[in-house]
């Protein structure tokens, strides 16, 4: 009978043990649950994050309805709905470039909106914005030469930005049209669209990143921007840790413009240009002017790569 006692008081410290194990070292729980949290962001496991880089997060890979449902509210006929699968994962910035930034590699600052920031804001950090999508690939490979990084965009055979020539600024041009990206390397790029989108969606499957209606804690835009852009980072971040997704600028995306097809798997956009819509490359996020439908996570804008636009700045991703 002490025997039978004896090994149930056993079995009891045992349980108390590991309960209190547990409490006390989290991630434990985190280890056991990542899988199933994994499973309702639609991430994959597989792709254990790698050394953190200052100012950005890993985004693990995994698969997402990309687009917006016909129900929902503010919903345009491009945004039908198809399946993304992207089986990489990829650095983003948790902001869109500062005008701080854009100064330093460039030597210049473009914006329009380059003074009298709102009461309490730093102006150097609020975001670059009338930069075209020519200027921001030259960008992209200035930054990654300074840092040593291999970069990433290829224009007449070369990387270096000196050997492109001058940037359009007018029309857009067959040389500069015909970049190639090389997304495997560490280089600083755009993202495609369907990064972007993912990134921003964070996981959710609702309009915006944290529900089904727009709200001024989250971003801003018409109702509550006072017609101009702001200090990045003074909203809530969505659930990946990146902030302003949704308005203050529209951001620049490495795709041309054109109508989704069915199922994809690491989609970098059409491998034409499809003329009937023009030579427009694709920004996303909405803008400190848009109204609240227009910078859900599915919306789409698009712009002329060679225009300069008050409302369009763009971030960075990289492997």
């Amino acid at each position: 009978m002490k025997d039978k006692i004896m090994i149930y008081i056993g079995i009891v410290i045992l349980l108390l043990s590991l309960f209190l194990i547990s409490c006390e070292n989290p991630w434990l729980i985190d280890i056991l649950g990542k899988q199933d949290r994994d499973a309702k962001e639609g991430r994959g496991g597989a792709d254990d994050t790698p050394a953190p880089i200052a100012g950005f997060e890993w985004i693990r890979p995994g698969t997402f309805n990309m687009g917006s449902p016909d129900t929902e509210i503010g919903s345009y006929l491009d945004e039908a709905q198809h399946q993304v699968k992207l089986t990489k994962g990829f650095y983003m910035a948790k902001y869109a470039v500062t005008q701080e930034k854009y100064q330093t590699v460039m030597g210049s600052n473009p914006s329009y909106f380059n003074n009298n920031p709102a009461s309490g804001e730093d102006q150097g950090k609020r975001p670059v914005e009338q930069v075209s999508w020519y200027d921001v690939i030259v960008f992209c490979n200035k930054l990654s030469i300074e840092e040593g990084l291999t970069p990433v965009y290829t224009i007449s055979g070369t990387t270096n930005p000196d050997g492109w020539g001058t940037i359009p600024t007018t029309s857009t041009d067959a040389t500069w049209d015909a970049v190639t990206m090389n997304s495997t390397v560490n280089g600083y790029r755009l993202p495609t669209e369907a990064e972007w989108e993912y990134a921003c969606r964070g996981g959710t499957t609702t309009a915006y990143s944290y529900g089904n209606t727009a709200n001024p804690d989250y971003m801003w835009y018409d109702v509550n921007s006072v017609s101009m852009t702001h200090e990045v980072g003074k909203k809530t971040a969505n659930a990946w840790g990146l902030y302003d997704k949704h308005g203050n600028v529209f951001e620049w995306c490495w795709d041309w413009y054109d109508d989704y097809g069915g199922a994809v798997t690491d989609y970098k956009g059409p491998g034409t240009l499809n003329m009937s819509y023009g030579a427009y490359r694709v920004s996303r996020g909405g803008c400190w002017g848009s109204p609240g439908q227009d910078a859900r996570s599915g919306f789409r804008n698009l712009d002329e790569p060679w225009g300069w636009y008050y409302n369009v700045g763009f971030r960075l991703v990289r492997q």
